[in-house]
């Protein structure tokens, strides 16, 4: 796969480490060219040097070709903007990290629901591992090709989950509503604003993903023609 990273920060450094050690092609955004050249030695990828929320940078990286794009520089609202821009060009998957919270539905709004928030994220952490939960350890078990997905449900996903028409392999195993968790069967119904976890073979993942993002694209499509 092709992941684009726009900001050579840490965060940036740490997965595109991992994610270059893992066989995947690694494009790094940045507009310091000293930090560039600070990297280069170290990082087995691609660098382009300029600004990351400019339409032509990002098309250089090749959108077409490119299964993820990771806005993760230290401002909020040139991620936001570098993540419309790359949405608007055909980049597959956009994540966006926002650090003031205030922006969260801001990026709900604009359609950007794959948003990261490293304090949140840590602190939620820190709270479950008070409580006896080591969310580090919860995650080893997720082992082989089994991989969680979460859809948003909305009116084209509704009802119940027999409804979803899931591949065998794949199962909705919870939901959660109004900032509650729930167990799930193929009885229960899903309603709008809910979110669904499902467990699935990772060799789903592809199909699964493209359809759930077609069906909220069909859905906000109709909703604007009303």
């Amino acid at each position: 796969m092709r992941i684009v990273f726009i900001g050579a920060g840490e965060l940036t450094v740490e997965a595109a480490t991992l994610l270059i050690g893992r066989g995947h092609e690694v494009i790094i955004i940045e507009s310091d060219e000293e930090r560039i050249k600070e990297l280069s030695d170290s990082l087995d990828c691609s660098f382009l040097h300029g600004d990351g929320s400019k339409p032509n940078i990002l098309d250089e990286a090749g959108p077409e070709h490119a299964d993820f794009l990771f806005c993760l520089t230290e401002n909020d609202q040139y991620n936001i903007i570098a993540a419309l821009v790359g949405r608007s060009l055909g980049y597959g998957q956009v994540v966006v990290q926002i650090r003031d919270t205030d922006y969260l539905n801001i990026c709900q709004e604009l359609g950007l629901e794959h948003s990261i928030t490293p304090s949140r994220t840590i602190s939620r952490y820190l709270a479950d591992m008070v409580s006896g939960v080591d969310i580090l350890e919860l995650s080893s078990l997720i082992k082989c090709e089994a991989r969680f997905m979460m859809i948003s449900v909305d009116k084209q996903t509704r009802g119940r989950v027999e409804e979803l028409e899931l591949p065998a392999e794949a199962r909705v195993i919870g939901i959660y509503r109004a900032g509650q968790f729930m167990h799930a069967d193929p009885e229960t119904t899903l309603k709008i604003n809910d979110e669904a976890l499902i467990l699935t073979h990772s060799k789903h993942l592809p199909e699964l993903t493209e359809r759930f993002q077609a069906e909220a694209s069909e859905g906000h499509d109709l909703e604007e023609k009303k």
